[in-house]
């Protein structure tokens, strides 16, 4: 490895603290080479105006970034963060970069060498590709963070992450279910999860919205559920993004099966919420693992679903969906809004938008082409024929 070190211009004497790894020796074939490298890093104090900020450690520059860009208190941000965002920075960098590179200058990182880093925890720990995508992003917001503060060079290799190359391609095998298969998992469930589960399948609202739901989100006259919270890691938030603050249509097929539920539930006025925790006596919503462990995947396997390890939750019935949908033949715009992904190309972001009407009949087809499946009658289980009778004029407006 070869290491820089300076001498102080007034004595001539070693500067301490200053062996800065600068490249691996198979890097340089000559002494030339690696000194230009070291003025592309500005180590040079006689030669760079900016040699303090080139000694900065990433370990200084990323407790910077934490305490300016990752506070709890997002009041005063420039561009504000969720709490599972900001949890999820912290846990990369705490986790993975900070005890390799903590103690390392800033500008000394070197491409390669971190390359070969992330190929190493990918072997050690068997991280996915997605995951070292997200590692390499929460390094590279630290360098934009310090260049943005003038911490380090406003240039181009004033930020090695730049340079660093690593795929995001996952090997994650997502499971789809079929209709039949929805339906016997569904069997498997008592009123509340069945209904909750229900509530994914035709919404596909994720887990962390739909736990945060209250009754007042569900407006039945206007047919709409309005996503107004998140609960993540057990605490009330901001939903994930601009476009998950969106309405999500209710088909009255959906409606009648949550009016049945909040008949049973012991918690329903409006500021209750729809899916509590009977054991924290409603102040709290079940935590979403637990769920999966300890219910979903139980009644998945009761179904003869067998799904490995992490493939398998609340995310299934959502992906299941837009299978459904595509499959059907939905326009993708439809479905695109229906999921609420940010974009599907820029085009269709800003001039096409799928009508409301147009999702609530994407639902509704589901909906009818899943109840088509229930020979045994698992999802009327807890809906009366009075309550079907009333909702079919809600019904008859759409058709």
């Amino acid at each position: 490895m070869f290491c820089y070190r300076h001498r102080r211009p007034e004595d001539g004497a070693w500067v301490q603290a200053t062996d800065i790894p600068v490249g691996k020796v198979r890097d340089f074939p000559s002494e030339e080479a690696a000194w230009r490298r070291v003025e592309e890093l500005h180590l040079n104090p006689n030669q760079s105006p900016i040699a303090v900020g080139a000694q900065i450690l990433f370990g200084e520059l990323a407790a910077n970034y934490m305490q300016r860009e990752l506070p709890e208190d997002q009041t005063d941000a420039t561009i504000e963060k969720a709490y599972s965002t900001i949890n999820k920075y912290k846990r990369y960098l705490n986790r993975w970069a900070l005890p390799r590179w903590k103690n390392v200058p800033a500008l000394a990182l070197h491409p390669p060498e971190l390359e070969d880093w992330l190929k190493d925890l990918k072997r050690k720990f068997s991280l996915s590709n997605p995951t070292l995508g997200e590692i390499r992003k929460a390094m590279n917001n630290v360098f934009v963070h310090g260049q943005r503060q003038g911490y380090i060079p406003r240039t181009q290799d004033g930020n090695p992450m730049s340079f660093v190359r690593q795929s995001l391609a996952s090997d994650f095998e997502p499971v789809i279910l079929t209709l039949p298969q929805v339906l016997d998992i569904f069997g498997n469930l008592d009123l509340m999860r069945r209904t909750m589960i229900l509530t994914d399948a035709a919404t596909a609202l994720r887990v962390s919205e739909i736990l945060a739901l209250q009754w007042f989100d569900l407006d039945f006259e206007e047919q709409l559920i309005r996503v107004r919270r998140a609960y993540v890691e057990r605490r009330f938030g901001k939903p994930k993004s601009k476009a998950s603050k969106r309405p999500v249509p209710m088909h009255s097929l959906l409606a009648v099966h949550l009016l049945a539920w909040r008949k049973e539930t012991p918690y329903p006025a409006d500021n209750d919420l729809v899916f509590p925790s009977l054991r924290l006596k409603g102040k709290r919503p079940p935590a979403a693992n637990m769920l999966v462990a300890d219910h979903l995947r139980m009644a998945a396997e009761k179904a003869g679903v067998h799904a490995p390890p992490r493939t398998f939750g609340f995310h299934t019935f959502r992906r299941t969906l837009a299978s459904v949908l595509v499959k059907m033949k939905v326009d993708v715009k439809t479905v695109q809004e229906m999921l609420r992904h940010q974009n599907l190309k820029t085009t269709l972001e800003i001039y096409a938008k799928a009508m409301t009407e147009d999702k609530l009949q994407a639902q509704g087809m589901f909906l009818e082409q899943l109840f088509s499946h229930d020979k045994k009658n698992s999802l009327q289980a807890g809906v009366t024929k009075k309550d079907l009778e009333n909702i079919e004029p809600v019904v008859r407006s759409l058709q």
